[in-house]
């Protein structure tokens, strides 16, 4: 069963029907009691750092989540604030991260880039997969997501990057560590390249 966790961020249920057209069990979790039985986890977000951190403290849930993720290692995927909420801190707020993969999320600087460009990062992109990963699976280079952020993840090892997108400059747009994914786009939203992403991470 996947765990789509609902702590008041995150369009969950969008996620909850990509799966339903799949027939694929997945349910929206709001209590720490319902996770432990689940063999996937979902953690979507929107908004700012500070808040969504604030918003998962206050569900109950972050101990139980670290329970699943980092001692039964059980797969996770963060999905746009979500997948910063992976990283140790954010120029966006104060609040650290999670720490679950090495990195930093860095706020774009317009003055950075070459061309005439808008923050934030919002519209479709496509994405470039750097390695072979089961959850790109499918992909051709292609596929587009719908992307909307001022903030990026940067990672700390190149390794933990799967996929980058340009924007004036490449980000890393997927990461991976162990069992802990992250995508900055929102699959939930980006027609039949979500939906396959979102197959392959129910597979792996």
């Amino acid at each position: 069963m996947i765990a789509i966790i609902d702590y008041g961020l995150g369009n969950v249920r969008a996620f909850s029907n990509v799966y339903k057209i799949l027939n694929i069990p997945a349910t929206i979790v709001k209590h720490a009691e319902d996770l432990f039985e689940v063999s996937k986890v979902i953690l979507p977000g929107v908004g700012a750092f500070d808040y969504a951190m604030r918003m998962l403290g206050k569900s109950g849930m972050r101990p139980s989540l670290e329970e699943i993720v980092l001692r039964r290692h059980v797969p996770v995927l963060g999905v746009c604030v979500g997948m910063q909420m992976l990283a140790s801190s954010s120029e966006e707020g104060r609040l650290p991260g999670l720490g679950w993969i090495d990195g930093e999320v860095k706020r774009f600087v317009l003055s950075s880039f070459r061309h005439s460009m808008r923050v934030p990062h919002m519209g479709w992109n496509t994405i470039e997969p750097v390695k072979n990963n089961r959850l790109l699976g499918g992909l051709d280079h292609d596929a587009r997501f719908y992307f909307l952020h001022s903030y990026f993840f940067q990672c700390h090892k190149s390794e933990d990057i799967i996929a980058v997108t340009d924007y004036d400059g490449e980000f890393a747009c997927a990461v991976n560590s162990g069992n802990v994914y992250g995508v900055q786009f929102h699959p939930e939203k980006s027609h039949q390249w979500g939906i396959q992403l979102l197959e392959n991470f129910a597979k792996l």
